[in-house]
């Protein structure tokens, strides 16, 4: 397989994570700024870079088991993380107020880093169906990964900056649009 293919595999696989990204970078913009970025963009990345090694390494087994409802949890995760955010957003914050939920720590992160590397299990799967080996596709799809979530948070940061709170709500309703189209691509 050509670095080209691989490449844009990558590309294809880090859309989500963009995605999702510029939703965190918008709730996360009044937070000091690059500790966030490196820990989504490192989380995502690594997920990423696992998820299609173990995707290779589960060859038919467990993968044949999984892909029957992987859409359904990611669906779950980006919908109860997206419809937090939203709430985040109406919310009324007033001075002295305590911070919103950082999403690049804890259980949020975790949750976001698996919704959005679920696809990369897939890609790992038919890596090992093939009999192609997977550490360079693997790391190709880590490391766009990776600069794609730092890109995203960036723009995210720059649209809270311009349009306020908002973004943070547009931001949760692009996690649920997320969900919704990874839940439809699977069903139809």
């Amino acid at each position: 397989m050509s670095f080209l293919t691989i490449f844009l595999l990558a590309v294809g696989l880090g859309i989500d994570a963009f995605s999702v990204a510029i939703g965190v970078g918008a709730a996360n913009s009044r937070k000091p700024w690059w500790p966030p970025v490196l820990r989504l963009s490192l989380a995502f990345g690594f997920f990423q870079f696992g998820m299609a090694c173990l995707g290779w390494l589960a060859g038919s087994t467990v993968v044949e088991y999984i892909e029957a409802f992987d859409h359904w949890i990611a669906f779950g995760l980006l919908v109860a993380i997206g419809g937090k955010m939203i709430w985040e957003g109406l919310e009324k914050q007033e001075e002295g107020e305590k911070a919103k939920a950082d999403q690049t720590r804890g259980w949020p992160l975790l949750l976001l880093s698996v919704a959005t590397s679920i696809d990369s299990l897939a890609v790992g799967f038919s890596f090992s169906v093939l009999k192609n080996p997977i550490l360079f596709p693997a790391i190709v799809i880590g490391v766009v990964c990776f600069a794609m979530t730092a890109v995203g948070m960036i723009f995210g940061k720059a649209l809270s900056r311009i349009f306020g709170r908002k973004v943070e709500i547009v931001g949760g309703l692009v996690l649920i649009a997320i969900g919704v189209k990874i839940l439809l691509e699977h069903m139809g």
